[in-house]
């Protein structure tokens, strides 16, 4: 491989049956390679195929509690956390406000803290307790498993 003027590199490209692909057009003078387009394109394809897979996907699993919830209802849905946090998964965990169960947000707040306190060696708080409309959510981040 050399450096040819751009007839004769197109020359050799036709002699081996391949593709004459510009590399970098900026560079003085362009750089150009000769190659199987279609294969290189198939490859390039592929390497972005195996990349994305490889890429983790983040899956959010919801909790949704009342401000009122009971012990049982509780730590039902506290067991459901942990297995979510345990397979990866973060959490959103949410108190739902009706009507006028707003004036019980500081119970909603103690039920979402209550939960990141015993969720605490499964995951870690990511975002603390924070009232966005008729919602207080709260999002837990599953710990690193070695």
């Amino acid at each position: 491989m050399g450096v040819y003027p751009i007839k004769q590199a197109l020359a050799i490209a036709r002699e081996q049956e391949l593709d004459l692909v510009e590399i970098s057009p900026n560079a003085n003078p362009p750089v150009a390679k000769v190659m199987d387009y279609k294969k290189f394109l198939y490859e390039q394809k592929k390497r972005e195929k195996a990349m994305k897979a490889k890429a983790t996907k983040v899956v959010v699993k919801e909790l949704r509690f009342g401000p009122n919830t009971d012990e049982h209802d509780y730590e039902f849905k506290r067991k459901h956390g942990e297995k979510f946090l345990k397979e990866g998964a973060k959490l959103k965990a949410f108190v739902f406000f009706k009507g006028r169960s707003i004036v019980f947000k500081d119970q909603g707040e103690i039920l979402l803290l209550r939960l990141a306190q015993d969720l605490e060696e499964f995951g870690k708080v990511e975002q603390m307790p924070k009232l966005e409309g008729k919602r207080m959510t709260m999002f837990i981040a599953p710990k690193k498993t070695k």
